[in-house]
């Protein structure tokens, strides 16, 4: 199945500010791995994908928590859902919608 990672305003907005930040490369660096990781395998092991509880999508999507940090206070994370999918020709494209990536709340 082909997929797309899609990155809300405020996700791109992180992300910018990040390569604009010298001292933070190696979190930028870390943050594009997970992204990359979401785009390719959304459950891959070191993602730790789970279920978020405390808030849903704009239209009421599950909303999914992956770490882009381990073991590392204020540790970054990715919060997505999936959706919405989009049809290219015969072919489906399964989206994977970033909404924030953010330290730990």
């Amino acid at each position: 199945m082909n997929r797309e990672l899609r990155l809300s305003d405020f996700a791109q907005d992180t992300v910018r500010e990040l390569e604009r930040s010298l001292h933070r490369e190696g979190l930028l660096k870390q943050v594009r791995k997970a992204l990359v990781l979401l785009e390719t395998n959304p459950r891959h092991p070191s993602l730790q994908t789970h279920k978020f509880q405390s808030f849903r999508g704009p239209k009421g999507e599950e909303v999914f928590e992956a770490y882009v940090q381990q073991h590392t206070p204020g540790a970054y994370r990715i919060f997505f859902y999936y959706g919405p999918d989009r049809i290219e020709g015969k072919h489906r494209i399964a989206v994977v919608t970033v909404l924030a990536i953010t330290p730990h709340p």
